[in-house]
């Protein structure tokens, strides 16, 4: 029974006035056509509200007949459906049909659609538009949910409208199928599983996008239906996820959490019954669902939406985050990666991301934590600038210093990286920039100088990231387009501006500009040439050896010696001419920029075509062959830059520049150094002083087109600073070719003006340059005469400027300087040296130094005057009086450190005077112990030599040692020497012995296995005799555990497996033999030994070493020892014990508890910042005063320029020079112990030692010395 759809009483309905028959015989389909188009137009005119449905029933079921259904022509079908359409708009609310007839209708209508709606050129299309216009907007097709078999109905619905939408129709169409499939989800009372995955199939591809129909329509239906769905959602994943789960197919499981993403990413609000699902995911014991599950939440907490799931879903947040400390790698490594975007995209969880990063720094695995550098390696400069904090950065600059190669590797990778994205902001003085980011360049030097390995990787990131060389224009860019050589070096100036002095040192050693040339790489070149790929006519034997030699050398300079050797070798064998001309155009020094970059990128192309595998050793090569941060295109911008920080001072700037970098760099970030340009310029000035300053000690030849241009900048006077750097230059590059120096009639007058002048470092370079010229002993001749004839009668400033010239022609021009010495030595010795400063008289304070920059005039001619006597020595080395001048000089430097600063006991020198001088007189020294006759007669006062590295002033120790690794490194000093840096065990300051560790640690391996042995193993026992003429040495128990010490130290360094039994046999020697001085040191000699032989077996026991009898013989050395007299004395002296019992057993003691702790052979720790020791309380007779407040510069730009000749290497050494300040204590933790506080208080108290003390303290070392004295006698 077919229900009533109106109420009768309507005014005047409209009845239907068609008529026509539509199913009969004879009708044809062209009259069919024609009658069911006219009555769709006039069924489409009806309106709803007043039509007559009774007029309907007639068309009702004739349209419904299968005779039209089916009817076989395509247009009788769209009218048709057209026709029932509206019929279902006309009689709604309450449908004409049965159940089974709306089931027919509504297949009827979508296979019309399927079949027919195929764009807007296909036939009938008005029709299909208006049949699902008719669907969507009266929403019949809602009757679908409640007809038998409506789900499979909905199913195929769904199906058809995702595959039609593809057809990329209008987008009303598209309009129309969302509002069916939306009123279809919310009239169904139950969801049919097949049309949830058919949606979710939508989301499948991970490339989807909005541009795409069936991808765009999916996600207006969720986004309209997300309420309705999100049960079903939930359900849907739920199923999947567990039921795959247990059978362990995670595939299945991994597209499924790949969808979980892409709904997401489209519709979040369809997910939110999800979420705690993938909670407690990451919860199971199942890896691979928790894998799973972090990176999809990851993903989910990345995206924009991402706060919003944080807020709602607060303990899934903490439960994802907590995924970091997973058990397993896999999922910590999902949990890096998936960080990316929420660092990105999540500022407001900041400080939770942020801290939770930073403890992955240290996480146990070195894949988690290679990942975390690469992670923020890949990040966009605004991203690392607001979203990533200084201290992460600076903990993943700290992975540098990693065991792993790859964590390094990817650790200076990813700092490097941001350093060169954030350089331009730099160069724009971006304040927040340079905070963030102005710093990493002076981490990646510092961590350069902990070892070869770390060394190479901070040199690629220096080279590839913060100071790269530029690249050559692409043949595409414009044809003016060149190098920009200014930009280049104003780069290496402005990254100067943020290092220290550590960084800046090492920055030297990475310019490849210091040392002997040819340089190793430069003879591999040449002897590859010779080798010709094998091939050899003359000498085969020869040029083989020569061959074998330079690759082991070479190749042992690399991180990896044994591929470098593997691709050396392939090179060598390669006899590429073409490839040797291009290394020795990069090698070459006069190479400019242009041509460097030329060369280098034509090298490594044609070697990419040869021999790829070998590019990655010939790139290392080339970082340390080439001049690639300075060169000779940096020598015009560095002299406009010290132009242009022109400060109008009689005094140069860096003689006045007391403020480190590290201050200015903190100084900077805090807003407060904002005076741009000046404080830019100041910089940059500075920063190119120091380069010219480096080129001038080590590599002048760089200089050699630049003559022309140092003659021009002379002339500006009023520039202390260019003057300066310009005449050094000018000096240093006619030392190297004399060719080179200026002889036109204006520059030599003008030098010669700086001569006489006031200005001591002009007076001083002018001096080193007019000893270059043409003319130079006619011009040193009337400089030393007019000075010598003035000396008595000038002011102290031009006093001090003479006697720095006096002390330049000494060394440089001795046959004009001796025809005044008698006159000059006689006032500098009188006059100068032995004279009381007016400050010395005046007032007494506990300063006991001073820095170049303050230093008093009558001090500063002081410390000169020690110069000029040492290089007269020098001066005379190779001739018959050598001696003769040598011997009083050499007496007058022991005084000195006899009474420890002082020409006389009762001298009343200020304290800051006597450690300018001690330093000066000790340097001297061993200036003239690397002149082979002065050898001997130095070596009478080695004891108080050595002993300078235990001065009580911290500068003092560290500018020592400094000249006496400079010249041990050279191996220009005596053998003795090497013991010296062992002394350094007891120092407060760990830089001190940090520094003498680093040097023995680097010699030991860069040497032969013969040089060790004659330089650090035999010394053995003259470390021995040093010990036992130390003063403070007695046979007493308090005072043998210091003495081990130095003993120890010296095990640790150099004690090994193969030699640990030569030295066993060394310390037994030494009571075979006596002291050659008294019967007193024999017996200290005697316990050393004894003391020595304790310490080497408790030492092998501690490595597991054996310690068997030494097969060979060692000859002892007779300057310091002789034979015992007799076979009984030495039979006595055998079975004699000089320990102490209390000696002995802690000795005992100290022997099992090492053979109980059996510890692994030299394995580095990690460097951790130290805390300041209290200084030892038995030193050299006095307490070793910890550093000053004050910092130590670098300007060493008095020492000589180049290894040259002797008399050059000798030069200036120690003029400027500063030790280092220390670096930052390190901070005390909160659960210190009550001891380490007390130890403390009681370092701080001792740091305010009163002069008094100072002074009691001095006397008791002056007698001990004078006892020494006399017993020398």
């Amino acid at each position: 029974m077919v229900a009533q759809t109106r109420t009768h009483g309507q005014p005047s309905p409209t009845k239907l006035r068609f008529k026509d028959k539509l199913v009969g015989r004879g009708l044809s389909t062209d009259q069919l056509l024609k009658k069911l188009k006219a009555l769709h137009q006039e069924l489409a005119e009806l309106d709803q509200e007043h039509v007559d449905v009774a007029s309907l029933h007639p068309v009702r079921k004739e349209l419904i007949n299968p005779s039209i259904l089916l009817h076989k022509d395509r247009g009788v079908k769209a009218y048709a459906a057209c026709c029932l359409a509206d019929l279902l708009r006309l009689y709604a609310p309450d449908a004409p049909y049965t159940q089974n007839e709306l089931r027919d209708i509504f297949q009827f209508f979508f296979r019309q659609l399927t079949n027919g709606l195929k764009g807007p050129d296909s036939p009938y299309y008005n029709e299909y538009f208006h049949l699902l216009e008719s669907l969507s907007t009266v929403k019949s097709v809602v009757l679908v949910c409640d007809l038998p078999q409506g789900d499979d109905l909905m199913v195929d619905i769904f199906r058809d409208f995702f595959g039609l939408v593809r057809r990329d129709l209008a987008k009303k169409i598209e309009l129309f199928m969302a509002d069916i499939l939306i009123a279809l989800i919310d009239e169904c009372q139950s969801l049919p599983s097949e049309v949830l995955e058919t949606i979710m199939a939508q989301f499948m591809d991970k490339n989807a996008r909005m541009d795409q129909p069936a991808y765009r329509l999916a996600v207006q239906v969720c986004k309209a239906t997300a309420d309705k769905l999100q049960r079903h959602v939930c359900q849907y994943f739920t199923d999947i996820i567990v039921d795959q789960a247990r059978e362990e197919r995670y595939e299945e499981v991994q597209t499924a959490h790949n969808l979980i993403q892409q709904l997401n990413r489209a519709c979040p609000s369809l997910l939110h019954n999800v979420v705690p699902q993938l909670e407690e995911e990451l919860r199971v014991e199942q890896v691979q669902l928790r894998i799973m599950s972090t990176q999809t939440l990851g993903e989910m907490f990345a995206d924009k939406h991402g706060m919003d799931l944080v807020t709602k879903y607060p303990s899934t947040w903490a439960q994802w985050l907590a995924r970091r400390n997973d058990k397993t790698v896999t999922v910590r490594l999902t949990w890096i990666d998936a960080m990316k975007g929420v660092i990105t995209n999540l500022p407001e969880v900041r400080k939770e991301t942020d801290e939770a990063l930073r403890h992955k720094l240290y996480d146990p695995d070195e894949k988690v934590r290679a990942a975390l550098c690469k992670l923020i390696g890949q990040l966009d400069y605004e991203t690392a600038l607001h979203h990533v904090s200084v201290e992460l950065l600076e903990g993943i600059a700290g992975r540098g210093l990693d065991k792993k190669h790859t964590v390094r590797t990817e650790a200076f990778h990813a700092i490097g990286r941001l350093y060169s994205l954030a350089y331009p902001e730099i160069e724009n003085n971006d304040p927040a920039a340079i905070k963030h980011f102005a710093w990493i360049p002076a981490k990646v030097l510092q961590n350069a100088s902990v070892g070869r390995e770390v060394k190479a990787v901070a040199e690629q990131t220096l080279a590839d990231f913060i100071l790269p060389l530029p690249t050559l224009p692409s043949s595409s860019s414009s044809k003016g387009a060149e190098i920009d050589e200014v930009a280049w070096t104003d780069r290496l100036l402005l990254t100067m501006r943020y290092l220290d002095e550590v960084s800046i040192n090492t920055l030297y050693s990475f310019s490849n500009l210091k040392g002997t040339r040819p340089t190793l790489y430069e003879k591999f070149v040449n002897v590859c040439v010779e080798y010709n790929g094998g091939v050899i006519d003359e000498d085969e034997e020869g040029v083989t050896e020569r061959m074998n030699a330079i690759l082991k050398v070479t190749a042992a300079q690399f991180p990896d010696p044994h591929k470098a050797m593997e691709d050396l070798q392939a090179f060598a064998k390669s006899n590429e001419g073409r490839l040797y001309k291009l290394l020795k155009t990069c090698m070459d020094i006069q190479t400019d920029l242009k041509g460097l970059v030329k060369a280098r990128s034509e090298f490594l192309r044609r070697l990419e075509q040869s021999s790829s595998s070998a590019v990655g050793t010939m790139s290392i090569f080339l970082r340390r062959a080439t001049l690639h941060l300075v060169n000779s295109s940096s020598i015009p911008t560095f002299v406009k830059r010290v132009q242009k920080g022109f400060e109008p001072s009689a005094v140069a700037y860096s003689q006045t520049q007391t403020q480190t970098l590290g201050q200015t760099f903190s100084m900077f970030v805090s807003g407060t150094g904002s005076n741009e340009p000046e404080g830019r310029a100041q910089h940059a000035a500075h920063s190119a002083q120091l380069w010219l300053t480096y080129l001038s000690k080590h590599c002048p030849a760089v200089y050699k087109a630049h003559v022309g241009e140092f003659s021009k900048a002379i002339a500006d006077e009023r520039n202390a600073r260019l003057v300066e750097a310009c005449l050094q230059a000018l000096a240093a590059v006619a030392s190297w070719d004399a060719k080179l120096a200026p002889s036109d009639k204006r520059t030599v007058d003008r030098v010669m003006r700086f001569v006489m002048e006031s200005n001591a470092r002009h007076a001083k370079f002018a001096a080193r340059l007019i000893a270059c010229m043409r003319n130079a002993e006619e011009l040193c001749e009337q400089v030393i005469e007019s000075i010598s004839d003035t000396l008595a009668d000038v002011d102290p400033d031009k006093l001090v400027a003479h006697i720095a010239v006096l002390a330049q022609l000494a060394l440089r021009a001795p046959d004009a300087f001796e025809q005044k010495s008698d006159v000059v030595t006689a006032f500098l010795v009188k006059q100068v040296l032995k004279s009381s400063s007016a400050e010395d008289d005046e007032m007494e304070t506990d300063e006991d130094w001073v820095d170049d920059a303050i230093m008093p005039l009558e001090l500063h001619a002081k410390v000169l005057a020690l110069k000029v006597c040492r290089n007269r020595c020098l001066a005379h080395a190779s001739s018959e009086t050598a001696l003769e001048i040598a011997q009083p000089v050499i007496r007058m430097f022991s005084t000195v450190l006899q009474y420890e600063g002082a020409f006389s006991a009762d001298a009343r020198d200020s304290p800051k005077t006597k450690s300018r001088l001690r330093l000066q007189a000790a340097t001297s020294l061993l200036h003239l112990s690397t002149i082979q006759k002065y050898v001997q007669e130095v070596a009478k006062h080695f004891v108080a030599i050595a002993l300078t590295i235990q001065d009580p002033v911290y500068q003092v120790r560290m500018s020592f040692l400094d000249k006496l690794v400079s010249l041990l490194s050279r191996g220009k000093l005596p053998v003795q020497y090497n013991i010296i840096p062992f002394l350094s065990v007891h120092d407060p300051e760990e830089d001190v012995k940090s520094k003498a560790q680093a040097y023995v640690s680097y010699a030991l391996r860069a040497m032969p296995k013969a040089a060790r042995l004659a330089r650090f193993e035999s010394t053995f026992i003259r470390l021995l005799h040093l010990l036992a003429h130390h003063p403070d040495f007695k046979i007493e128990h308090e005072y043998l555990p210091d003495i081990a010490k130095y003993i120890q130290f010296y095990l640790d360094l150099v004690a090994s497996n193969e030699n640990v039994s030569l030295l066993y046999h060394i310390a037994l020697k030494a009571k075979t033999v006596r002291d050659a001085e008294s019967h007193v040191y024999s017996e200290n000699l005697y316990a050393c030994g004894e003391l020595s032989q304790h310490l080497i077996k408790a030492h092998a026991k501690a490595h597991g070493w054996n310690l068997e009898t030494y097969p060979g013989k060692v000859r002892l050395p007779g300057d310091i020892l002789r034979a015992l007299p007799s076979a009984e004395a030495a039979n006595e002296i055998l079975k004699t014990v000089y320990l102490p019992e209390e000696a002995l057993a802690w000795l005992a003691e100290k022997q099992s508890k090492a053979a109980q702790e059996a510890k692994p052979d030299k394995v580095r720790a990690p460097r951790k910042p130290a805390t300041k020791r209290k200084a030892a309380t038995k030193t050299n007779g006095a307490a070793k005063r910890q550093r000053t407040a004050r910092k130590r510069k670098a300007d060493e730009s008095d020492e000589e320029e180049s290894d040259h000749s002797q008399s050059e290497d000798d030069d200036d050494d120690d003029d400027g020079e500063k030790p280092t300040s220390p670096g930052k204590q390190a901070e005390v933790p909160e659960s210190s112990s009550e001891e380490e506080v007390e130890d403390e208080n009681e370092e701080k108290n001792g740091k305010r030692r009163t002069r008094a003390q100072a002074k009691k303290q001095a006397r008791r070392a002056a007698k001990r010395q004078a006892k020494a004295a006399a017993s020398d006698d």
